[in-house]
């Protein structure tokens, strides 16, 4: 079964590729290019959201109709019903939470691959990450409050890291300021300055427009 991980971040891809490591008689992961499809057919394609547009989003939806992308399954943290509703109803085939264990994500996709229904994710939120990796781990920050830093450094403002993370404005705000407290800074600026020099900058934008072009 081939697969294509999705995200802007090497260090989330790498993250859920060692994850799925003792997988690989069962699984080959392949990676999306720099604005461009996959060359060649993949079965399933797996779209992290972190620091991205949710699985209502038009990204899902021009990857569901490529037809080398095969089935496109979001992997998110965000288990709102209506997020995955809107999600399906965008062409994804499955929504898996991040709180699986590699053998039980697995498992899901191959369920996905052969058609079958895999178990639905329980609770609006992954309570526990088993796997994965993400910029600023190693200086203790969640997922979460990464996510947010990762939104900041790309100049999103706080509605706009709500709207995009479907957060609520007060939760965005309380992400901030224990992101501020990890990393000792004290504004804006400095979390940016952080960021920057923390690896918390894209390093690809992996999905091209509906037009073909490739994203800004």
């Amino acid at each position: 079964m081939r697969i294509a991980l999705v995200n802007d971040y090497e260090i989330v891809v790498q993250g859920v590729a060692a994850m799925l490591r003792s997988y690989r008689d069962q699984i080959e992961i392949v990676e999306m290019d720099v604005g461009r499809n996959p060359a060649q057919p993949v079965d399933i394609t797996l779209y992290d959201t972190f620091a991205a547009t949710q699985g209502d989003s038009e990204a899902v939806h021009h990857l569901s109709r490529d037809p080398l992308a095969g089935k496109v399954v979001v992997y998110s943290w965000n288990l709102d019903p209506a997020l995955i509703s809107a999600a399906v109803a965008n062409g994804a085939s499955a929504y898996l939470s991040k709180a699986l264990p590699a053998g039980h994500l697995v498992a899901a996709l191959q369920a996905v691959h052969r058609g079958d229904e895999p178990e639905e994710p329980q609770g609006r939120a992954a309570t526990t990450v088993v796997g994965g990796d993400w910029p600023g781990r190693e200086e203790g920050l969640t997922q979460r409050e990464a996510e947010v830093l990762a939104l900041i450094a790309q100049g999103l403002s706080n509605v706009e890291i709500a709207e995009r993370t479907l957060l609520s404005i007060n939760s965005v705000k309380t992400y901030i300021r224990s992101c501020y407290r990890r990393i000792g800074a004290r504004n804006r600026s400095n979390a940016i300055l952080w960021a920057v020099e923390h690896g918390f900058r894209p390093s690809r934008e992996r999905i091209p427009r509906p037009d073909g072009t490739p994203p800004r």
